[in-house]
């Protein structure tokens, strides 16, 4: 019998996250509280900058951007935003979208499996994904289980399941 496997994976459809984008900024253009305040939201680059006069009205816009994602369900782990930073007149937040999965990262969730999952699994990094293959698929159903139950510091999918 051939192996069973799929791919771990950390990837943003980037059409959702601009999605949240519009959303957030049309709600920031019609919210009484960003009147008249220069609050603004769009991207730079690959970069999203917020922008507004004060440090509470730029954190309160981007509470409204991950609220947005939220909703969109991306994962909040997948957005790395900065802290405010004064430019001028304005304070600004910064933050990228994280994609593809560090080899360090590849590393941590490989040992994790290899630690805690069935002895059957065999884990195999490949470039920014990690592929998981076993020949049954009860184990790999216990791996993503596993996976999933741990609080990891960065977004995680399982695609390619075969």
């Amino acid at each position: 019998m051939a192996d069973s496997s799929f791919d771990i994976v950390s990837k943003v459809d980037r059409q959702e996250v601009d999605n949240a984008l519009n959303q957030a900024a049309k709600e920031i253009s019609q919210r009484f509280d960003f009147k008249n305040v220069g609050a603004q939201i769009a991207w730079s680059g690959e970069q999203i900058e917020m922008r507004a006069n004060t440090e509470e009205r730029v954190k309160a816009i981007l509470d409204v951007f991950l609220s947005k994602l939220v909703k969109r369900g991306i994962s909040l782990k997948a957005f790395d935003a900065g802290d405010p930073k004064l430019s001028g007149k304005e304070y600004r937040i910064s933050g990228g979208m994280q994609e593809g999965i560090s080899q360090e990262n590849a590393k941590k969730v490989s040992k994790i499996i290899r630690d805690e999952g069935p002895k059957s699994i065999k884990a195999q990094i490949q470039g920014d994904e990690l592929r998981v293959s076993s020949k049954s698929r009860d184990d790999l159903q216990e791996v993503i289980a596993l996976l999933k139950g741990k609080d990891l510091d960065f977004a995680l999918q399982f695609v390619n399941y075969r």
